[in-house]
């Protein structure tokens, strides 16, 4: 495969694009095909970004969240149409007796925001003990939207009741972390705490006209929208996240920390039965839910735990996940990107610490997607 063009533009995401320190990593049928690095961990640049380079990966963290719950579910032989209070019996108030764990993977539980606005994102029991008593904002199953900040306490207080007690991002490691060797975590250790790249606010507000409506909406102070993306209470800025606690704190729908070759590794074991069967994987891939979002204000559409791309007839509205209609995987808040692609085999991670504006993937990462796959020849 002739990756030149592909190399330039990497280097160009650099010399013409603002990017800071970035990685990224394609794996192919148990094969590292591309693994490339550039840039300095911060903006003082004296220590260069390397392969090893550890970075805040936002919201892609929540594709290592779903993957712990649909296995944790799965050793204990508990089905996903399960209802939470069978596991979680607080849970089964105001509304909410019927919600499944699926409804939770598919974020159509209907609890994107929380009632009681001034409780901690640090505050795990507070959070998991306000989603359970609080009525959720739409039916649990009637529609879907993204869950930013409550996904992750949602799928983690699952995992301890599943697997009575063990946190989520100690599961990750038991499962995913130590077994495959990633340098990937859901609070990372005190010994590396401070290997781990400076993240950046973006230098521009500029954003894409068809991400307009997200945008007004999150604008609007008593919309469902804003609710979602402030509740539970703070940790809004790059800068908190840099703080050395927070590294460290297990957050699952937004904390995690690893390099784009431990992403890339996870969602490689994603595209074979190394860690869940065949039937898993498939399931995984099919489409729950797809249309507007009621949230994102846009079409989006949910597999089971992951994001995939939303379709008009049998074409891409964006694509973000590569060209297969299987392919699955979960963006993070700047421009971090891990996915899977089951039918080629490919798994493809990009990490950054210079954040851009937007609700997806700029075009830094999901040019070279592009790239790649019409070098391999498999560009639909």
């Amino acid at each position: 495969m002739d990756l030149e063009r592909f190399y330039d533009l990497f280097a160009e995401n650099f010399d013409q694009s603002g990017e800071l320190g970035a990685s990224i990593c394609i794996r192919r049928n148990g094969e590292e095909i591309v693994h490339l690095a550039g840039g300095y961990l911060d903006r003082d640049r004296r220590v260069s970004w390397t392969k090893e380079t550890p970075v805040l990966i936002w919201s892609a963290t929540k594709g290592l969240s779903s993957a712990c719950l649909i296995h944790a579910a799965s050793e204990h032989r508990i089905a996903l149409d399960r209802r939470i209070v069978d596991l979680w019996p607080e849970y089964g108030k105001n509304g909410k007796e019927s919600t499944t764990l699926l409804h939770v993977l598919t974020h159509r539980a209907g609890q994107p925001a929380l009632r009681a606005p001034s409780i901690s994102i640090l505050d795990h029991d507070a959070v998991a003990g306000q989603l359970a008593r609080q009525e959720p904002f739409w039916k649990p199953g009637e529609g879907h939207g993204y869950h930013p900040r409550t996904y992750g306490f949602l799928v983690d207080e699952l995992v301890r009741r599943v697997t009575l007690g063990t946190p989520l991002g100690t599961y990750f490691r038991l499962v995913f972390g130590d077994p495959l060797g990633l340098n990937l975590w859901i609070g990372v250790p005190e010994s590396l705490v401070n290997d781990v790249a400076t993240i950046y606010a973006p230098r521009t507000h500029r954003t894409q006209q068809s991400e307009e409506p997200f945008y007004q909406a999150l604008a609007d102070q008593d919309s469902l929208t804003r609710k979602a993306f402030s509740t539970p209470a703070g940790l809004y800025s790059p800068s908190q996240m840099n703080d050395p606690t927070v590294r460290r704190h297990s957050l699952p729908s937004l904390g995690g920390i690893g390099t784009a070759g431990a992403l890339a590794r996870f969602y490689e074991s994603l595209c074979s039965d190394e860690i869940f069967s065949l039937e898993t994987v498939r399931r995984i891939a099919e489409t729950q839910c797809m249309g507007k979002d009621q949230i994102l204000q846009l079409d989006t559409a949910f597999g089971i735990g992951f994001m995939k791309d939303p379709l008009h007839g049998n074409k891409k509205i964006r694509r973000i996940f590569g060209p297969e209609l299987d392919g699955f995987g979960q963006p993070g808040s700047g421009g971090s990107l891990g996915f899977c692609d089951p039918k080629n085999g490919i798994a493809f991670a990009y990490v950054m610490n210079q954040m851009e504006p937007g609700i997806f993937p700029n075009a830094k990462s999901l040019r070279l997607v592009d790239n790649f796959y019409a070098r391999s020849g498999e560009i639909r």
